[in-house]
């Protein structure tokens, strides 16, 4: 009876230390996506230029002001080209 008691209590403690550190991963997923905003951009943070994060009301304006960039780039392009006397959809041959 001895012998089987030895055995239980180191299984038991690994048993335990697998358990609590399958908690800290949890935890930590959930806690990283958050912290990572509060920290310095010198000490790994996010850069300044960073978009702002999904789901936000700063990102869907952040996507409606890309989306009127690109817009506005094609528009350009299309002007110019045409004000060159070339269609925009030409392509030059490549020799």
């Amino acid at each position: 009876m001895q012998a089987s008691t030895r055995h239980i209590a180191p299984f038991l403690a690994l048993a335990l230390a697998s358990l609590v550190l399958s908690g800290c991963g949890t935890i930590n997923e959930k806690l990283a996506a958050g912290a990572g905003d509060f920290i310095p951009q010198w000490a790994g943070g996010l850069p300044a230029d960073a978009p702002p994060r999904r789901g936000t009301p700063q990102y869907d304006e952040y996507m409606k002001e890309q989306e009127r960039k690109r817009l506005q780039t094609a528009a350009d392009a299309n002007a110019a080209a045409s004000a060159a006397g070339t269609p925009a959809t030409s392509m030059d041959p490549v020799h």
